[in-house]
């Protein structure tokens, strides 16, 4: 017979539980609302607030005028509330507190690049289409380099200009580990390099919490959505240390075959994972014949 715990830190994180929280009160007294973008990447917790009355449209020209729209966790770039307030939107602003800090210092540490003459670079580490990072290209109308590995950093050394100062900075749920491999890449090549500390505390002291959890058990289900960029860092942060680690949205997806006899079976999940779900995976192993 298998046992099974749920990691105590995994669950939505803070920015996520104040938007979720925020669509839950407007909805309790609304029958529908916009929300740009996935308000979580997670299926499972999409599909409960749908049936709440949350409506996710790709752009705002989906909304109706005068209709509410939420603008999630990730942020959004200044052209979004601009047409927002053309077209008489109201606004729920649930954007992080992390992410409107990040966003407030990429516009200074851009200004200070291109001051009396200066070219400087900025660069974000991060996912290429990412919500986050298009609400981060926002704030320098574009004019940033993104790199999501030290590949895609190597491709791009040609376009840099190493005479002039550059700033970088990270998407808040990036793998520190892999941020100060780029630092360290770019310092090697010479680059007067400032590096802004951007990743979030919460996503950040996970990792070292998270490995020696996962090396503490047999097996390891990694419980998230499949666009949920955290979830694909963590995953792979516990297949690091632990092989028998497997990435499922849901109970549904569980596979017998994986477990055996007095297995240690650990259950995780992204930030954008909710608890309720955890609980289900962590049952349905229970029931296992």
């Amino acid at each position: 017979m298998v046992s099974v715990e749920i990691d105590p830190g995994s669950g939505f994180c803070g920015g996520v539980i104040r938007a979720i929280t925020r669509a839950e009160e407007y909805l309790s007294t609304h029958s529908r609302m916009y929300s740009l973008g996935d308000i979580v990447h997670n299926e499972a917790e999409l599909s409960r607030l749908e049936q709440r009355g949350l409506i996710t449209v790709k752009s705002l020209s989906e909304v109706p005028e005068g209709g509410t729209v939420l603008i999630r966790a990730h942020g959004e770039p200044p052209s979004t509330y601009e047409e927002a307030a053309r077209r008489k939107l109201e606004v729920i602003d649930c954007s992080c507190p992390v992410v409107l800090q990040l966003q407030k210092r990429i516009r200074e540490a851009y200004a200070s690049l291109h001051a009396e003459g200066m070219h400087g670079q900025v660069i974000i580490f991060g996912r290429v289409g990412h919500a986050e990072v298009l609400g981060l290209l926002g704030q320098v109308g574009g004019d940033a380099l993104v790199v999501e590995n030290e590949a895609m950093l190597l491709q791009a050394l040609p376009q840099l200009d190493f005479a002039q100062p550059m700033a970088i900075f990270s998407q808040t749920t990036k793998s520190p580990s892999e941020y100060a491999a780029i630092c360290r890449l770019l310092r090697e090549r010479g680059a007067s390099l400032v590096v802004h500390d951007t990743i979030c505390a919460q996503v950040a002291n996970r990792h070292q919490r998270l490995l020696s959890f996962a090396r503490e058990h047999d097996i390891i289900l990694f419980v998230s959505g499949r666009s949920s960029s955290n979830g694909k860092v963590l995953s792979d942060l516990c297949r690091s240390v632990n092989p028998r680690t497997y990435v499922i949205g849901g109970t549904e997806e569980i596979n017998p075959a994986w477990f055996r006899d007095q297995d240690r079976v650990g259950i995780c999940g992204a930030t954008s994972t909710p608890k309720w779900l955890l609980e289900e995976v962590a049952n349905a192993i229970l029931r296992l014949p």
